[in-house]
C-alpha cells in the first residue's frame, strides 16, 4: 500500500469533534508543546486495526507518512514500523532503528514517543552501546531526551536499571515538565520491580528534582513514606 492511499483511508475515519478533543488534550494551541499539530480525530485502537493492514507497507512510503503534518498519519506511521521491526532480522532492524532516529523531529508529541522508543530504541539497544540515549538525553529538543528515557523502559522490563539511573541523574534537572513526568515514571517503573534501588536513587536525589518528577516516581510508596519525601523529612 502505498502512502497515499493510506491517507485516503485515513480521511475516510475522520471525526471532526473527536478532533477538537484531541487538539486540546495534545496541547496544540499558541505556545504549547503541540503547537500547530493537526489531528483527524481517530482513536489508537482503530490506528491499530489499520496498521496490521498496512504491514507490509515499503519503508518509504512509512517514512512518508511519518513526514506529515498529520498526527494520526505519524502515529500510523510508528505503529507499521514497530510491527515490522519485529519481523525483521538484524539487518532490517538497524535500517529502521537508522530511519526512526533519522526523523526524531517528526516523533514530536508523548503518545509518539511513549508508543514507539521503548519498542524501536531500547530494543535495537539492549545487546548493543547505550552511548546514542546520552546524545538523546543531552539534546535540546525535547522529544528526543524523552525517546533518551522512555527507551530504557525495555531495558527496566528486563531487570536491567543502570542505564535508566544514570539517564535520570542527567534529566533531572530539566525544564520540561513533560520531562519530569518522564523520569518521575521510568523511577516509578524501576522501584515496581526493585524498591531498594529506587529509593537509594531517591534519597541521593530527591531534594533537587522537580516537584511533579518526585510525586510520579513514589506514587506506588505507603502514604506515610510518600509525606516524608514530600516534605524533605528523609
Amino acid at each position: 500500500m502505498i502512502a497515499e492511499d493510506i491517507r485516503k483511508r485515513l480521511r475516510d475515519l475522520e471525526d471532526r469533534e473527536k478532533a477538537k478533543t484531541l487538539q486540546r488534550f495534545f496541547k496544540t494551541g499558541p505556545g504549547e508543546y503541540g503547537e500547530g499539530d493537526f489531528f483527524l480525530g481517530i482513536l489508537v485502537p482503530r490506528l491499530r486495526e489499520l496498521s496490521k493492514e498496512c504491514g507490509e507497507t515499503d519503508l518509504g512510503e512509512v517514512e512518508a507518512l511519518i513526514e506529515s503534518s498529520v498526527h494520526e498519519e505519524r502515529l500510523l506511521a510508528l505503529l507499521i514500523l514497530i510491527r515490522k521491526y519485529n519481523r525483521e532480522d538484524e539487518a532490517g532492524k538497524k535500517r529502521i532503528y537508522g530511519l526512526y532516529l533519522k526523523n526524531t523531529r517528526w516523533i514530536n508529541n508523548w503518545d509518539l514517543v511513549d508508543l514507539s522508543a521503548p519498542n524501536i530504541v531500547g530494543d535495537f539497544l539492549m545487546n548493543r552501546s547505550r552511548k546514542p540515549l546520552y546524545r538523546l538525553a543531552r539534546s535540546p529538543v525535547l522529544w528526543e531526551r524523552r525517546v533518551a528515557i522512555l527507551a530504557t523502559l525495555q531495558f527496566i522490563r528486563q531487570q536491567q536499571f543502570d542505564e535508566t539511573l544514570r539517564i535520570c541523574e542527567i534529566l533531572i534537572s530539566d525544564k520540561e515538565d513533560l520531562i519530569h513526568k518522564a523520569v518521575g515514571w521510568m523511577l516509578r517503573e524501576v522501584g515496581k520491580r526493585d524498591r531498594r534501588a529506587e529509593e537509594a536513587f531517591l534519597r541521593k536525589h530527591y531534594r533537587q528534582m522537580p516537584r511533579t518528577m518526585l510525586r510520579y516516581a513514589i506514587e506506588r510508596f505507603p502514604a506515610a513514606k510518600r509525606e516524608h519525601f514530600m516534605k524533605g523529612r528523609t
